[in-house]
């Protein structure tokens, strides 16, 4: 035997485990007279590890020792908890000569939840010997696959869930700007990006009846007249955070406390939507239009070349100019960026700063196959699926394409790959399926993360697969059922799904976020009636921006 194997071995014995197979365990070596060790385990008459889900609310779990035990140390010696520290009440039996007890909780367990079973230093064997080390088993019970909900269908659940969501953005705002909160527990801070994709919800909710016209029509007119008015701009673009009360900054980070060109064009992105929707010519509605141009046009995207470069800055500060130095360069979430500084009927970029700085003249191709996908553009993988998200709430991927891809394809085979990751499962996260699905940037225990294949924390966010459903309406459609139906008692509230959950950890986020609640209206509309997609593709600046930038698509004729 070679020597690492020998010391193993020993170290083993010297645990008390055996070396020898589950099946065949075989006496442990006693290192004393008054000791003896644990030999095996059994959880439903298998053998994986000290690890178990989706297990049933009954499980049976039989520790076999070296010795017989002394039956009156059971009680004391074998501990049952819940993850909370709750002692559990079980039934125990000795077997196999006394040398194994077998343990079951008195009733069932509960639904989704983790549970040790140990046996401790105060299990005596009958020779009033001590265990030598204390062994200690996880179980996660399974879920409860009922139904929470009754069920409905398909198309009413798709409204349910636009209806619910939209209450975020509409009961949720701000009460004096009308914009989105970051999140449900941000107080006065209001999101600029967020409310972006909080005003495209507007005509959503008008034409789907959550809302009236004349209400959507008042509450635009309080954003417009606050973003117009009241809000710190810098060159035109605006803060990732603002006070919602005052229109002041709210650092993001230490030296993002000025412009955020990429949360800039979310929100232009929306305005230009509620533009192309309010087109009455009455007063009021010529009047929203002409405040929406006078924010859109004020924003100074050829000034965020810094220096005239071939390439867009993401950050300015007042105080830290560009220190920040975040070039904005794709793959990711921010071609709508460019689409909107090539628009500008004021401060428009050439298509060079596009196809140098966005693009890299190419250099973002991927062109690789993941689960027999091929991806076009971007990292292994595709990344988090908000990057197939957040340009694409108003441009139309739908035939549209450049000299570097097919954006449909783009979109879907992203989509599908981290699908189909999910679905495999390489990382054996508990509860990964083709029913629960979909990585993207979102809260997770203790933070915040932008999951992905190549950064999996297994933890899944509805508004991945939900957003997704112009790309996957199959796979989303099976998603969005798991969600509300299985899951729903947990992750289902006041304005719609919660923004992540894990059931590895057995974790549900309580909060909501509006970069992630809007994405699930707008992108489940435009897998309905293309309404938000119509909507800013018949911009008359962004198609000839896009035509600029060498895009053909059917909305460009």
């Amino acid at each position: 035997m070679p020597f690492k194997n020998i010391v193993f071995a020993g170290l083993l014995l010297w645990l008390g485990v055996s070396c020898k197979s589950e099946k065949d365990p075989g006496p442990s070596t006693p290192t004393g007279p008054s000791s003896f060790g644990f030999n095996s385990l059994k959880v439903n008459d298998a053998y994986t590890g000290f690890d178990y889900v989706n297990v049933d609310l009954k499980p049976k779990i039989r520790f076999t020792f070296s010795t017989a035990l002394n039956g009156n140390s059971v009680g004391s010696g074998i501990t049952f908890r819940s993850a909370s520290g709750e002692n559990i009440a079980f039934s125990s039996a000795l077997e196999n000569g006394d040398s194994s007890v077998v343990v079951i909780p008195s009733a069932d367990l509960d639904y989704l939840k983790a549970y040790t079973v140990g046996a401790t230093k105060a299990l005596k064997s009958k020779s009033n010997g001590t265990l030598l080390s204390e062994v200690k088993v996880n179980l996660t019970t399974r879920l409860d696959s009922t139904d929470k909900f009754p069920v409905i269908t398909d198309d009413a659940l798709l409204t349910l869930v636009q209806k619910q969501t939209f209450k975020y953005f509409w009961d949720f705002g701000h009460p004096v700007s009308g914009l989105a909160r970051e999140r449900n527990s941000s107080g006065d801070v209001v999101t600029s990006g967020g409310s972006g994709f909080g005003i495209m919800t507007i005509p959503i909710a008008i034409e789907r009846k959550f809302i009236t016209r004349a209400q959507g029509l008042e509450r635009m007119q309080k954003i417009t007249s606050f973003l117009k008015g009241k809000t710190q701009k810098f060159h035109g673009a605006f803060p990732h955070w603002l006070n919602g009360a005052t229109g002041a900054v709210v650092p993001f980070s230490t030296k993002d406390n000025g412009a955020d060109l990429v949360e800039t064009s979310y929100l232009i992105q929306g305005l230009l939507t509620a533009r192309q929707y309010f087109n009455d010519a009455g007063v009021a509605e010529t009047a929203l239009r002409k405040d929406i141009n006078a924010i859109w046009e004020a924003v100074e995207w050829d000034w965020f070349r810094k220096n005239n470069e071939n390439v867009l800055y993401w950050h300015w500060s007042p105080e830290y100019n560009w220190d920040m130095n975040h070039q904005i360069k794709g793959w990711n979430e921010c071609l709508i960026t460019y689409a909107l500084a090539a628009s500008s009927p004021t401060h428009a970029i050439p298509k060079a700063v596009y196809d140098a700085g966005w693009a890299s003249n190419g250099g973002f191709a991927n062109g690789k196959e993941y689960y027999g996908i091929k991806l076009p553009l971007g990292e292994p993988y595709g990344g988090p699926l908000f990057f197939s998200h957040y340009s694409f709430l108003g441009l139309n991927p739908t035939g549209l394409s450049d000299s570097y891809t097919n954006y449909f394809t783009q979109n879907k085979a992203h989509t599908l790959i981290n699908y189909n990751y999910c679905k495999a499962n390489p990382q054996s996260f508990n509860g990964y399926s083709d029913q629960c699905w979909g990585l993207t940037a979102s809260d997770i225990p203790d933070g915040y993360d932008a999951s992905s294949p190549t950064n999996d924390k297994g933890v899944i966010s509805p508004t991945a697969a939900l957003s997704a459903f112009p790309y996957s309406p199959v796979e989303s459609m099976k998603a969005l059922k798991f969600f509300y139906y299985k899951l729903g008692d947990k992750l289902w509230g006041n304005y719609g799904f919660h923004d992540a959950f894990s059931l590895d950890k057995i974790w549900f986020a309580d909060s909501y976020l509006a970069i992630d609640q809007g994405p699930v209206i707008i992108m489940i509309e435009n897998h309905r009636s293309g309404l938000p997609w119509n909507l800013f593709m018949s911009s008359p600046e962004v198609k000839a921006g896009l035509k600029k930038l060498g895009f053909t698509s059917p909305d460009l004729k």
